[in-house]
């Protein structure tokens, strides 16, 4: 019997994390609840997204978003009311789009430090806080310009219609999160990675 590669038993064990990860981030798009007075609904995706960032390297966490991003662009109805196609990335919610990789890719920078080698149940607390509300606040800080930009609204009104209703929504995703990377065993963390 041959010896197994563990390099390339990590490499299979991360392609099919991030490919759990895709769907999870599509399923999010499915739990669409719309907001009166806003285009951009109430979704799942970014909690998915952040936990990207969590569970995989940097580099993983954004290209495992970039794919889902290509998937919903070619039409497969992966976004927010089952929709896609490339189109969305010019509508209202397109800077929301265009600000998971980044998302994920913070998320897990912040955790896992410069040196990349960090898994969250290295971290305490309060960096798993800090690097789950920088990934919700950069989804942000691309989101409500281009929200402004597209809608043809002021930047307070887009931050009243894209942000505002949705803070108490993504603490409370933040939370979950959080009581997620607490409780799963620290060898399953270390597997993960």
């Amino acid at each position: 019997m041959a010896d197994v590669n563990t390099s390339d038993l990590r490499y299979a064990v991360r392609l099919q994390i991030g490919a759990v990860l895709v769907a999870l981030i599509a399923a999010g798009a499915f739990i669409s609840v719309p907001v009166p007075g806003s285009p951009v609904p109430i979704v799942l995706q970014n909690m998915f997204v952040v936990l990207t960032g969590v569970v995989l390297a940097p580099s993983w966490a954004a290209l495992t978003v970039v794919v889902y991003l290509v998937i919903g662009a070619v039409g497969l109805p992966v976004f927010a009311g089952a929709a896609g196609g490339i189109a969305h990335f010019a509508g209202p919610t397109g800077g929301f789009l265009l600000g998971f990789p980044f998302s994920a890719a913070l998320t897990s920078w912040i955790i896992r430090g410069r040196d990349g080698g960090r898994v969250v149940a290295d971290v305490g607390v309060t960096r798993q806080v800090l690097a789950m509300v920088a990934g919700f606040v950069v989804v942000y800080v691309l989101g409500v310009p281009w929200l402004a930009l597209t809608a043809q609204l002021a930047l307070p009104q887009a931050l009243l219609a894209g942000m505002v209703p949705f803070l108490p929504g993504d603490l409370l995703k933040a939370a979950v999160l959080l009581v997620l990377t607490r409780t799963v065993p620290r060898s399953l963390w270390r597997t993960l990675s």
